[in-house]
């Protein structure tokens, strides 16, 4: 019975909390709010925890500059494009992996490699002159993912067993 209202509860609070987040977004000057959808997931699948938000999201911000820096790096090359993409995310990749392996109580790694995918993804399309403000927006949505659609979700779905009495 536990089960069908944890359940139950859960399909509530994802049925409403993302969907205000998905209409406020645009509202705060953020276009890339779906990002926040996906950062949740990082943090449900890494098991809720709590004390484990800040480093996520310090992975998530460190991934969204790094794929700034990464548009910046490929821009000023003048190599083969194939040839630049492989040596920046060789270089890039290992680096986020080996600097996040000596903090892994404030970095999380897959939230880093993870940020960093969904800040290529959105900004390379856009060239250099059309990102302008989106590692900004991608950032803030990032953060909504983790503390507001991730944590904060998840505090209210307990809050509701609690009142349930289950």
């Amino acid at each position: 019975m536990s089960e069908k209202w944890d359940n139950l509860t859960l399909a509530f609070c994802i049925a409403l909390m993302p969907p205000i987040w998905a209409v406020l977004a645009p509202h705060i000057g953020v276009s890339t709010g779906a990002v926040a959808l996906i950062c949740a997931g990082v943090y449900v699948a890494n098991g809720n925890r709590s004390s484990d938000a800040l480093k996520i999201s310090i992975g998530f911000l460190l991934g969204d500059f790094w794929a700034w820096a990464a548009l910046q790096v490929m821009d000023l090359m003048n190599w083969n494009p194939d040839l630049e993409l492989f040596v920046t995310l060789f270089v890039m990749g290992g680096l986020a992996v080996l600097i996040s392996g000596l903090a892994p109580k404030w970095i999380f790694c897959p939230s880093w490699l993870c940020g960093w995918a969904i800040g290529l993804t959105i900004m390379s399309p856009l060239g250099m002159d059309g990102m302008k403000g989106y590692p900004v927006q991608i950032g803030a949505a990032m953060l909504a993912g983790v503390w507001y659609v991730g944590l904060l979700l998840d505090r209210v779905q307990k809050w509701m067993m609690k009142l349930i009495g289950k």
